[in-house]
């Protein structure tokens, strides 16, 4: 596995990094604590250095399990995990990015994953309520004093990234972006090379969509938040068909699969990007890390852009109220 500097002077991470959310939290039931162990350290062995959680996935259980996992090779992982939520217990997300609740969920996730320092510590939303310099400066006494190594936002919009970015240098930041959520492109693909901020696409396979294992005949167990999500409508799903029909048939041809193509193309868009797919089966991982020995050109990269730039993509990404947390 190559690597690849998230940011100017960000942590050196392998260049497709694990996305552990699903794991346990997100969609359906949770994997049990062996097989969830199994895959991290399977994961590890094959050359992943990036792993990505957060205090709010379970809530709490999966930082928990990605700690026990990677206990006995911490030395040679990063652990990424998010602040900005209180979580009261009654299945609601509240934003809260106080400094004094950045502290206290610190101190917290620290224990969670059983370590000494958290090496990226991403807002997960922005809290309109508290100016992010405040934000920026909270993390960066938590860096001076060795409990972070190294600052990020999620979702959020430019001036969001350029302000926090003034009061402490950020080495990530973490967003959607994929071949049927491109949005990125228009702004902050080009604020990121500018200010020299790494970038970590969450949901580099389209929430699974890509893959082609998903059609509009498909049901979502409960408790799967795509059961919500407009995009993942069944009228949605059908009429987004053709988009990865498209993906196959371009996948085929290099002999590849779906997957492979989806993570690949992001690999070849900036050499600061490092996608972080999740998965609850080997097999599933396997497939996502070969996508590292996909070779795009010019030419295929022409190719995808002409092919899946006609098809429109149908439905909202997100919910109205988790549409209403993004890109301020």
């Amino acid at each position: 596995m190559k690597t690849r500097t998230l940011g100017r002077n960000g942590p050196v991470v392998s260049e497709i990094g694990y996305g552990c959310m699903g794991l346990s939290h997100g969609y359906g039931h949770a994997v049990d604590r062996a097989t969830g162990i199994a895959l991290l350290r399977g994961a590890v062995d094959r050359g992943v250095t990036l792993f990505d959680t957060a205090e709010i996935y379970g809530p709490f259980t999966n930082e928990e399990l990605v700690g026990q996992a990677l206990a006995p090779v911490r030395d040679r992982v990063v652990i990424a995990t998010k602040f900005g939520f209180a979580i009261p217990g009654d299945g609601q997300r509240l934003l809260d990015s106080r400094p004094a609740h950045i502290r206290a969920v610190a101190e917290a996730s620290l224990k969670r994953l059983g370590t000494d320092v958290i090496d990226l510590f991403y807002q997960h939303r922005v809290d309109p309520h508290v100016p992010i310099e405040d934000v920026a400066g909270a993390v960066g006494e938590l860096i001076r004093e060795g409990k972070v190594r190294y600052f990020g936002l999620s979702e959020a919009g430019v001036d969001t990234i350029r302000r926090a970015h003034a009061v402490h240098p950020m080495a990530a930041l973490q967003s959607e972006y994929s071949l049927w959520w491109r949005e990125p492109e228009t702004e902050l693909l080009p604020l990121l090379d500018e200010l020299g901020i790494g970038f970590v696409p969450f949901s580099p396979l389209g929430r699974g969509f890509l893959t082609g294992a998903i059609d509009a005949d498909t049901s979502f167990e409960v408790g799967d938040f795509r059961n919500n999500v407009p995009r993942f409508s069944a009228a949605a799903r059908a009429a987004n068909q053709a988009f990865v029909d498209s993906l196959g048939s371009i996948a085929a041809r290099k002999a590849a699969t779906r997957a492979q193509i989806a993570l690949a193309w992001l690999l070849a868009q900036r050499p600061w990007i490092v996608p972080i797919p999740g998965t609850t089966h080997l097999h599933r991982l396997d497939e996502n890390l070969g996508a590292a020995q996909v070779q795009l050109d010019a030419d295929d990269l022409v190719t995808i852009d002409d092919a899946l730039s006609r098809i429109p993509v149908e439905g909202d990404r997100y919910a109205e109220a988790q549409q209403r947390m993004v890109a301020r």
